[in-house]
């Protein structure tokens, strides 16, 4: 407990009330109020001190009851780490196997190229019109006659040619014997003879003329010699 000295009063009478200045003298009252307060100082004081001594061993018992505490701790630690707890088993994973990926599609094999149409057949050649045969007699005459020059002969020859044909096929193209199958103006036997002259000659005048104004003159020399021949044998 602490403890305050206490200044010991002045005497009634000592130098220290002879030396205070008249007027400024304590009082009675005043000198109480003094005391009073004192005491009350030193009452605090003391409850003050007794408060701690009471303190103090709740300290010592707050201290006690820790260290407690921390020495039982490590023992439950030391405990722990000698005889550390099983640790659970791992957990079973099931693997789930994954499916097989399917097997990419084949690829489609290429659609065979398509053969190119065939080339249209050719449209068949039109067949020639059939070759009229031209039944002309003046016309088969002139020709005639103008073609006796070519051969060296004068145009008196025309008269017996003009004679001799006219008894042989009347000067008509397509004139045949029925009997002996002779051909044309100048009645060839057979018909194909005429053929040298020209593949026409079972239509065209010109061809026939041009195939018996040869045969006269290798065989006659003349028109008027195969006259003559024809009159005596009735034939040339």
């Amino acid at each position: 407990m602490f403890t305050f000295p206490a200044k010991p009063r002045p005497k009634k009478g000592s130098d220290s009330d002879s030396q205070r200045p008249e007027g400024k003298k304590f009082t009675l009252g005043k000198r109480a109020a003094v005391l009073a307060t004192s005491g009350a100082l030193l009452v605090g004081i003391g409850a003050a001190g007794q408060a701690t001594n009471a303190l103090i061993p709740a300290a010592t018992t707050t201290s006690t009851s820790a260290a407690s505490s921390d020495a039982q701790m490590s023992i439950e630690k030391s405990e722990i780490r000698s005889n550390p707890a099983e640790s659970p088993a791992p957990a079973e994973i099931n693997v789930v196997p994954q499916a097989a990926e399917p097997a990419p599609a084949p690829a489609p094999e290429p659609a065979p190229a398509a053969e190119p149409a065939p080339a249209p057949e050719p449209a068949p050649a039109p067949e020639p019109a059939p070759v009229v045969a031209v039944n002309d007699p003046a016309g088969a005459q002139a020709y005639a006659a103008g073609q006796l020059g070519s051969y060296g002969w004068a145009q008196d020859q025309m008269q017996c040619l003009v004679t001799l044909w006219t008894k042989e096929s009347d000067w008509t193209t397509t004139a045949t014997n029925p009997s002996s199958g002779a051909y044309g103006i100048v009645q060839s036997l057979p018909a194909e003879k005429m053929a040298s002259a020209g593949a026409d000659y079972l239509t065209n005048y010109r061809t026939q003329i041009n195939w018996g104004l040869n045969y006269i003159k290798e065989r006659y020399q003349s028109p008027c010699g195969a006259l003559n021949f024809h009159y005596a044998n009735n034939w040339y």
